[in-house]
């Protein structure tokens, strides 16, 4: 006598695909609106119709496999049936409402008094320092620290981050929203995905800032622990519209150990006195060359870290840390290259131990209330 397994219900079904996030949101698809409809077929062949947000959606294939793999876990599943489909219009349009709200405009999440997303700038004062690099490889051992991790390429005219963390998606619109595209877990924006092949982007100021302010509000961040954005060198346009747009951003200086590298980085940092903005700290790059005799070379010259730490620490009237000393690495080019940051593809080598631990100083610090409001209220008569 042969017993037959008992069929899962429909409500079975739609409780096992509250465990499938959307790739993009992070999000369970019963929450967003991303399930069309249940079949539970007598043979127990399940068929799941799925909404995608847009037609090209680049992660379609991880969504089947994981809807896929959710449903076959329930007893008396014989075969799963993914039929996707495409939002419309006014689907798209509640799925945003849902997200980000109903605000004519939208907001710049970070910048609201209740926001915990950590923002730092990364800024130099000159360019071939390895800014970009730097900002890759934090952002990167961030996010295998386990945070939420986001890297806005504000260097408009010199965008290379999507090369060098190795995104290679393009962003997806969701009604007025726009997905980023992730890589290593880290979610990322730059004006290079939406420019054709290696074409330069010739704009003036108030384009710069729109642009910014665009990567900030109508991009759909979600809940990040962290959110880097990689400057342009100078104090420019870009870093004074930062500062109006995120207030409470960090500065974070990078420098070269030569002198005059670390008078001009000083200049960027010493542009958060009149900004009002904290200013986290001094990474040193290229600070020594390891020659194959264990002894070091100092190509750059020395002390132009600490010397920017100490020079910022008196201007502030607080102490500004350096954070770390880089050494120099091509494997840090490389890698870069490739789009694996070192942190990631040679965890032990020196550099990626020195970034690795910047990175950690950056996270576990504790958030001061310098620069966020406070919801009190006086007291009445």
């Amino acid at each position: 006598m042969t017993s037959t397994q008992q069929l899962p219900s429909v409500d079975d079904v739609r409780t096992a695909l509250k465990a499938v996030y959307d790739p993009e949101i992070k999000k369970p698809i019963t929450d967003l609106g991303m399930v069309k409809g249940v079949e539970v077929g007598s043979d127990g062949v399940v068929t799941v119709g799925i909404y995608l947000t847009v037609a090209g959606c680049p992660l379609k294939a991880t969504l089947t496999k994981d809807t896929t793999d959710a449903v076959a876990k329930l007893p008396g599943v014989n075969d799963v049936r993914v039929e996707l489909d495409v939002m419309n219009d006014e689907q798209r349009t509640e799925l945003r409402k849902s997200l980000r709200g109903d605000a004519a405009e939208p907001v710049i999440p970070f910048a609201q008094p209740g926001s915990l997303t950590r923002v730092y700038c990364v800024a130099s004062g000159k360019g071939g320092v390895g800014k970009s690099s730097v900002t890759v490889n934090l952002a990167a051992a961030m996010a295998e620290r386990g945070l939420s991790v986001g890297v806005v390429d504000a260097d408009i005219y010199g965008h290379s981050v999507p090369r060098m963390l190795g995104a290679r998606e393009k962003p997806t619109k969701v009604d007025t929203m726009i997905m980023p595209p992730q890589a290593h877990g880290v979610k990322v924006i730059s004006i290079g995905m939406f420019t054709p092949g290696n074409e330069p982007v010739v704009w003036r100021g108030p384009m710069l800032h729109r642009a910014l302010q665009q990567f900030l509000a109508d991009v759909f961040w979600g809940d990040l622990d962290i959110l880097l954005l990689d400057l342009p060198p100078g104090t420019g346009d870009i870093a004074i519209s930062v500062a109006q747009l995120i207030p409470n951003a960090e500065i974070l200086v990078v420098t070269t150990p030569q002198q005059a590298a670390a008078e001009v980085a000083e200049r960027a940092g010493a542009i958060a006195l009149q900004t009002r903005q904290r200013i986290a700290g001094v990474i040193e790059n290229m600070s020594w060359l390891e020659t194959p005799d264990g002894g070091r070379m100092e190509i750059f010259g020395s002390g132009g870290g600490q010397s920017v730490a100490d020079s910022l620490s008196k201007s502030v009237g607080s102490p500004v840390p350096l954070l770390g000393q880089v050494p120099m690495d091509p494997r840090v080019v490389s890698h870069g290259d490739a789009g694996t940051p070192i942190v990631l593809a040679e965890p032990d080598a020196p550099a990626a131990l020195v970034l690795k631990e910047a990175a950690k100083k950056l996270t576990v610090r504790a958030r001061g209330l310098a620069g966020m409001m406070l919801n009190v209220t006086p007291a009445g008569r």
